[in-house]
C-alpha cells in the first residue's frame, strides 16, 4: 500500500475508535455499568409511595434507550401510558450540576418533587444546596438543557 494511502487508513482507524469518546452523552443517564434508568428505581413510587424504591426485573420496560423497573404491573403500565409524567427532568443526571452547565451522576436516593416534577441530585450536600432555591436551579438546568450532553 503506498505510504499517503496507509496514513489516511491509520487516520481513519483512529478516528473511528475515538469519535466514541468525543460523541454526546446519552439523553437518559444509566451510569457505565448498566443500562438502567435511574439506577432500576421505580420513578412512579416517588409520585406515590414519597420514597426511592428499587424496581423489579420483572416489571422491566424499555424506553428511549434505556430499561426502566418498576415495583408492579400497575406502575410500569402508568408509566407506559405517559413517560414524561414520571421520569426525573435532565434524563436524570444530576439536576444541579445541569443548572451549572455540566452533567454528573445522580443518586437515586436524593431526589425531590418540584412543580409536579422529579429531579435527582448527587448526594446529600448538593441535594442540600438544590433546595435552597430550586426554582433557581431550575430556570439555569433549563437554559443549558440539552447542550450540556454535548460538553
Amino acid at each position: 500500500m503506498p505510504r499517503p494511502l496507509a496514513i489516511l487508513a491509520a487516520a481513519a482507524i483512529i478516528a473511528a475508535f475515538a469519535a466514541p469518546a468525543f460523541a454526546a452523552k446519552p439523553e437518559i443517564y444509566t451510569g457505565r455499568f448498566s443500562n438502567l434508568a435511574v439506577g432500576g428505581y421505580d420513578v412512579v413510587a416517588y409520585f406515590d409511595d414519597g420514597a426511592a424504591v428499587k424496581g423489579a426485573k420483572d416489571f422491566s420496560y424499555d424506553y428511549e434507550g434505556a430499561v426502566w423497573r418498576f415495583t408492579s404491573e400497575d406502575n410500569l403500565e402508568r408509566f407506559k401510558m405517559n413517560p414524561a409524567a414520571f421520569e426525573p427532568q435532565y434524563g436524570g443526571y444530576c439536576a444541579w450540576a445541569v443548572s451549572q452547565g455540566y452533567t454528573a451522576s445522580a443518586n437515586p436516593e436524593n431526589w425531590t418533587i418540584h412543580g409536579g416534577k422529579l429531579y435527582l441530585n448527587y448526594d446529600d450536600r448538593v441535594q442540600a444546596d438544590w433546595l435552597k432555591d430550586p426554582d433557581g436551579f431550575i430556570a439555569k438546568a433549563d437554559r443549558n438543557w440539552p447542550a450540556v450532553l454535548s460538553k
